[in-house]
């Protein structure tokens, strides 16, 4: 695997997203190639429990006529293999091959691997920006306590019959209460510092989690503070249709900083059995947990529902192996993607933290990027906010001239929302060579 040559392009991480910048690539016959630590793709979805799903529908997880057969992890893996076949990039991938250091050392990218070193002139960091499960401190003594980070969790039936205490206040922490309701937990205590918006309903989250609505907002022409407002206002009153206003969040909900979280159906009928402590855990000891105000609590099992940080050890520059989140990542890009702090590098998982279609979203950034390393595009230096779903594909339409009709531009993409049907994918951004239309289907 080791080669003297110097490749255009080097993806640190086959996942969904490092798979989908290695198919442009190799369209627009840059040599590249993807580096993956695992034995296998499929990122963290390869490493995740089987009742992990996905928090959006799954029309808005596929791209192209690439099919899916479920939304939970078994399904959601066996999407993400199938690229592979797809697009034929098994030549391109390196697996059992974890990057130990990248440097750039003023003319390239320098990657130490165990199996020697390669050199690119373009790196693409493609290990996420949720990648290492993350727990909070605590202070810990001799305990009987079990504890799992939601990653861990393999089996929810062992919940059956336990006290059960869920930490965190986000999307995992919903799930993990959702399981314990499910698996008939003895009793559900749930701890959070602080509280996100989701969206209350009755729904599944294969429904509910839809981006179409939200897409057609946009296509609208509403702003960004007009579609906060009316999101957040229609939130409200599904909090106040539920119950739940005791868990309602406090601040306004902002599209530049929270996501559309759909609602767990079990964790709203079953509420009342929560019991409720907001807080922070302090110390683990003995038969339980102390939180930080005191509050002493009896449990059998401690679910961390805390998600995860970013993880970027693996660069030489201590600027951004310091990073630890993905706000934090994100400033540190220019154009969404591109990183203030090194040359030719970029991340791509900044883009995909908002609201949007997740492999759509990946195609646009990894066609954009490709199209810049070839010079057909320019990926700028100018910071911006976070962007969801077609501001994200307005942005790089306005940099990259392959993805827009001159004549059209944006209505393209605010056509494509407004017509295509809300159970079908959006189709692949164009093809990196030639002059093709946005849309054409390879």
């Amino acid at each position: 695997m080791p080669t003297d040559r110097l490749l255009d392009l080097a993806i640190i991480g086959g996942g969904l997203g490092g798979l989908v910048h290695l198919r442009y690539a190799r369209e627009a016959r840059l040599d590249a190639v993807v580096l993956e630590r695992r034995s296998g793709v499929g990122g963290l979805w390869r490493e995740l429990p089987a009742w992990q799903d996905i928090q959006i529908c799954p029309a808005d997880w596929l791209v192209g006529d690439m099919s899916l057969a479920g939304t939970k992890q078994p399904q959601i893996l066996a999407n993400i293999e199938s690229w592979v076949g797809r697009f034929d990039l098994g030549e391109g991938i390196r697996l059992d091959c974890p990057v130990r250091v990248a440097r750039h050392d003023g003319t390239a990218w320098e990657l130490e691997t165990p199996a020697g070193r390669v050199r690119a002139r373009h790196l693409v960091a493609a290990t996420g920006a949720h990648n290492t499960p993350f727990v909070p401190e605590a202070w810990r003594g001799e305990s009987g306590v079990r504890e799992l980070h939601s990653s861990a969790l393999r089996d929810p039936a062992e919940l059956r019959g336990r006290d059960v205490l869920v930490v965190g206040g986000g999307a995992s922490a919903l799930d993990l209460l959702d399981l314990c309701l499910e698996h008939e937990a003895r009793r559900i205590v749930w701890v959070y510092r602080g509280l996100r918006w989701f969206a209350p309903t009755r729904k599944p989250k294969a429904v509910a989690g839809s981006v179409r609505p939200f897409a057609k907002m946009q296509a609208s022409g509403m702003t960004l503070a007009e579609q906060s407002a009316a999101i957040g206002a229609d939130l409200a009153s599904r909090y106040e249709k539920f119950g739940l206003q005791a868990i309602r969040p406090p601040q306004p909900l902002d599209l530049r900083r929270d996501q559309l979280i759909p609602g767990r159906v079990r964790m709203l009928e079953g509420f009342a059995r929560l019991e409720r402590h907001p807080g922070t855990v302090e110390a683990i000891e003995g038969d339980g947990v102390t939180l930080a105000d005191g509050t002493r609590l009896a449990v059998d099992i401690v679910l961390w529902g805390t998600g995860y940080a970013v993880d970027l050890s693996y660069f030489e520059d201590p600027r951004i192996a310091a990073i630890r989140s993905v706000v934090e990542l994100g400033s540190r890009c220019a154009c969404m993607v591109r990183s203030l702090d090194a040359p030719d590098l970029y991340f791509p998982s900044v883009g995909l933290d908002g609201i949007g279609a997740v492999s759509w979203a990946y195609s646009l950034m990894a066609r954009s990027v490709v199209s810049h390393i070839r010079g057909t595009a320019r990926l700028d230096m100018e910071a911006t906010h976070r962007l969801n779903h077609l501001e994200l594909a307005r942005h790089f339409a306005e940099r990259d001239p392959g993805l827009r009709d001159e004549e059209q531009r944006w209505e393209f993409y605010r056509d494509l929302a407004l017509t295509t049907p809300d159970d079908q994918p959006y189709p692949f951004p164009g093809v990196t060579r030639g002059d093709r239309r946005p849309g054409h289907q390879s």
